[in-house]
């Protein structure tokens, strides 16, 4: 194939040669727009000076540090938020991001504590997924009064001095995880609903939406004490087999948090697919297939790409205009899974 010209180059980015040329050589300022945009063209038709213009506009933009930190390194779905959080800031054409990522070894809060503490005075801005403790709220606090935002994903944290939460709206999550399971549950009986930790405050406010959904429209249903479960498989799968021994009316089960592979185990093991209404967060591998043979019921799952460019939306607004006096929440819509929409 004729290797691309300037001309044509010109021609695909819709600018005259003499632009093409100023944007390829950089000899006269030209609009960010047009600089984009030809930049754009010339990787779409191959021009053999795209990379070296991409490096030269990104070199000239303004630079953020962010800090991404997240629970269980080895999980897929932190594996996925991870990379999608990459791929997102490396789509930001205004600002040149460069990504930190740091991953939580355990749900101890002094560990998300050391983790915030050890960004300060090395990144623009944090965002974090963890739980809500004084001490996970004093680290933020303290990145806040050096200028730092803090940004809570998915289960909310340090209210009042966090910049922004992003994620779904975990009380209507709840809500329609209870009304899911009243209606796929062949008849009323014992619901069991299992959570990460007291501390994870989306995993409170998910069992709260249960609860309330069950007392005010399915009062026919009987809630059981909610699990802890720590988030950890193992846990899990000894504490849902346990219930299931002990409770043959069981109709429902609802993980809130993580360690849903192990409540997907103790019902392969024990029940029928479809003797148990099994509703649990994030598709993964696991439940994916645990959908396909009708093990699970459905899975509802955290928009990620979305969570990640309004993070970044929003970490690059308080980078240019500053911090701001009224901390909000951005709630996103969470998707719903069934075995016939894989």
């Amino acid at each position: 194939m004729r290797r691309p010209t300037i001309a044509d180059l010109a021609r695909e980015a819709g600018v005259s040669l003499a632009t093409a040329d100023r944007v390829l050589n950089g000899r006269l300022k030209v609009r960010e727009e047009t600089a984009r945009r030809v930049q754009e063209a010339a990787q779409r038709i191959g021009y053999h000076g795209a990379n070296a213009l991409r490096a030269r506009l990104m070199a000239e933009l303004p630079e953020l540090h962010v800090a991404l930190i997240l629970q269980k390194e080895r999980h897929p779905f932190y594996q996925d938020f991870a990379r999608e959080f990459q791929d997102q800031a490396a789509q930001v054409a205004s600002h040149r991001l460069r990504v930190t990522v740091r991953f939580a070894q355990s749900t101890l809060p002094g560990e998300l504590e050391q983790l915030l503490t050890s960004m300060a005075g090395k990144v623009d801005a944090v965002a974090a997924t963890g739980l809500d403790h004084h001490k996970v709220t004093a680290a933020v606090s303290a990145l806040r009064q050096r200028g730092i935002p803090t940004f809570s994903l998915l289960s909310d944290f340090a209210q009042g001095v966090r910049e922004s939460y992003v994620g779904t709206n975990n009380i209507k999550v709840g809500r329609t995880v209870a009304w899911l399971i009243s209606r796929i549950a062949r008849k009323p009986g014992k619901v069991a609903v299992f959570i990460g930790g007291h501390r994870f405050h989306g995993h409170e406010l998910r069992e709260t939406g249960f609860r309330s959904y069950f007392r005010e429209y399915a009062p026919d249903f009987e809630l059981l004490n909610p699990q802890v479960n720590l988030e950890t498989r193992q846990l899990t799968h000894e504490a849902v087999t346990e219930l299931l021994e002990r409770h043959s009316d069981i109709v429902g089960i609802y993980c809130a948090g993580g360690g849903m592979e192990g409540a997907i185990a103790a019902l392969r093991e024990l029940r029928k697919p479809g003797d148990v209404a099994l509703i649990v967060n994030e598709l993964t591998p696991d439940s994916r297939e645990a959908l396909q043979d009708r093990t699970l019921s459905v899975v509802i799952s955290t928009p990620l790409r979305q969570v990640c460019r309004e993070t970044i939306a929003l970490m690059i607004h308080a980078r240019d205009h500053g911090l701001t006096d009224n901390p909000g929440q951005r709630f996103l819509p969470f998707q719903i899974w069934t075995p016939e929409s894989l």
